[in-house]
């Protein structure tokens, strides 16, 4: 069952490549195999609840040391839940999205969707780092024929910058790699890291280095962040891909890994590097927070948005505590919930009005207000207003900070929430509180765009209102595992 879960969005790909020529087929086998895949997620999911079961598949061993092998874990069963839920809520919107503005290359898009969710899944349960690097290259080559599908001038030059800057963090990953396969060959993940007694503390501050220069990029945190506002002039269900259900998601992940199952917490902090990566990710959140106040074009002041609330997980993992683990891990779902919302209704506004301006959104609330309520209950999410889902993760961020004594990062974690507020709720009042004779009627988006809206925005209150799915059960015992001692 656990290659099926990578399998089943490979096969979907092959499927949907041969069915270019009919439409309704294609798109079924997109839905199928998002059915299933989630399925087959939720299915290992309750057996690891239930039973602690925890089933290995060896894929190849292509040298000594050098195997291929998947996992299921607590920590990449929360990634994987999160990724393949999101991808069935996309599978059903890109449908609606693709045609309500009749893009080209529709196969393509689809295909190469099926192969990000593919890589996705397999760094997800990804065994050790030598596997977990692989699916990540994998996933920067399958997302690049998303950047560049309307294939303008505009989006091959973002194309570029895309290969550039995630290229060259695979570039630092790979030496991050080659480090640790040295000192501990063909070792998988293990909770608290394997390096501890195995290299110098400058070799563990080499490996810091490189992992956040690698994951850094993909994770946009400042200065490796340029490549994805550019990438925003994809359509924007490839947006929500990038910002909430894959690539950005997969370079947070890849701290999660790397920090507590490679370098290990107490190796961490011995080095001083922890609060060195948690500095840069407080610089992130303001700074992005306030280049978001500029941006009039919504889905560029919803990419710095992203950018700056992927840095409160990036944080969270870097302050080496159980409180900030455990905001760091329930925030990877929080954040994809919210996150996918926001992209959701920048897409059926423009389908439906063609806007793409804030500016342009006075009284929009009339013509598409099931639409921008849920924008509104997102918005309060990110903010970490209760009940919506994101309020419970930032509580813990906040204890995590003062418990590591980090009065400053502990401000930009409560200040951060009036910042995003300050960006997203005014969108919101224009939208209901101001007029334009230009939206007096209502006319929501097509059923296959606003049904995905209205389930990403139900899921978002369900995830802050009670114990879904059991998700803070898992984080608690991993955070307290990984960290173990550490104050």
């Amino acid at each position: 069952m656990l290659l099926a879960v990578v399998a089943t969005p490979l096969v979907a790909a092959l499927l949907i490549a041969v069915s270019g020529r009919r439409p309704n087929v294609r798109e079924a086998w997109t839905l199928i195999a998002a059915a299933t895949t989630l399925a087959l997620v939720v299915t290992l999911f309750v057996d690891l609840l239930n039973n602690g079961s925890a089933p290995t598949w060896n894929l190849v061993e292509l040298a000594p040391g050098l195997e291929l092998r998947l996992r299921v874990d607590d920590v990449g069963m929360l990634f994987a839940v999160s990724a393949s839920a999101l991808w069935l809520a996309t599978s059903v919107y890109s449908i609606g999205y693709v045609r309500g503005t009749d893009e080209t290359h529709q196969t393509r898009y689809f295909t190469a969707f099926a192969l990000c969710v593919a890589a996705t899944m397999g760094l997800a349960f990804s065994a050790n780092f030598f596997t977990f690097f692989i699916f990540y290259e994998l996933l920067t080559a399958a997302t690049w024929p998303l950047v560049v599908h309307k294939q303008t001038p505009e989006a091959l030059a973002a194309g570029r910058r895309y290969l550039r800057y995630l290229l060259g963090g695979g570039a630092a990953l790979l030496l991050a790699l080659v480090i640790t396969q040295v000192v501990a060959p063909g070792q998988d993940f293990v909770i608290g890291g394997y390096l501890d007694g195995l290299i110098s503390n400058n070799g563990v501050i080499a490996i810091v280095v490189l992992i956040t220069l690698g994951f850094g990029t993909k994770a946009a945190i400042m200065p490796l962040h340029k490549w994805l506002p550019g990438a925003m002039v994809a359509p924007t269900p490839v947006s929500s891909l990038l910002h909430a259900v894959a690539v950005v998601k997969a370079g947070v992940f890849g701290f999660v890994r790397l920090f507590g199952f490679v370098i290990g917490p107490e190796l961490l902090a011995e080095v001083g590097m922890g609060v060195v990566v948690a500095t840069l990710a407080g610089i992130t959140i303001v700074v992005a927070s306030v280049i978001a106040f500029r941006q009039d074009n919504l889905k560029k002041r919803l990419a710095y948005s992203t950018i700056a609330h992927l840095s409160f997980i990036i944080l969270g993992v870097s302050l080496l505590s159980a409180e900030s683990w455990n905001g760091a891990l329930l925030y990877i779902a929080n954040h994809a919930v919210l996150k996918i919302t926001l992209f959701f209704c920048a897409g059926a506004i423009y389908v439906t009005t063609h806007k793409t301006k804030v500016s342009e959104l006075d009284g929009i609330g009339r013509r598409m207000p099931i639409t921008m309520a849920a924008f509104g209950v997102a918005a309060l999410g990110l903010a970490g207003v209760p009940p919506v889902g994101g309020w419970v993760s930032k509580w813990f961020l906040g204890m995590g900070t003062v418990g590591a004594d980090q009065p400053v990062l502990a401000v930009v974690v409560l200040g951060s929430g009036l910042l995003t507020a300050g960006y997203l709720l005014p969108i919101v009042y224009r939208a209901f509180f101001r007029t334009s004779p230009e939206f007096t009627t209502m006319g929501e988006a097509k059923p296959m765009m606003l049904l995905p809206i209205v389930a990403t925005a139900t899921a978002a209150l369900a995830l802050g209102l009670g114990d879904v799915f059991r998700l803070d059960v898992l984080t608690s015992a991993v955070s307290a595992l990984v960290v173990g001692g550490m104050p």
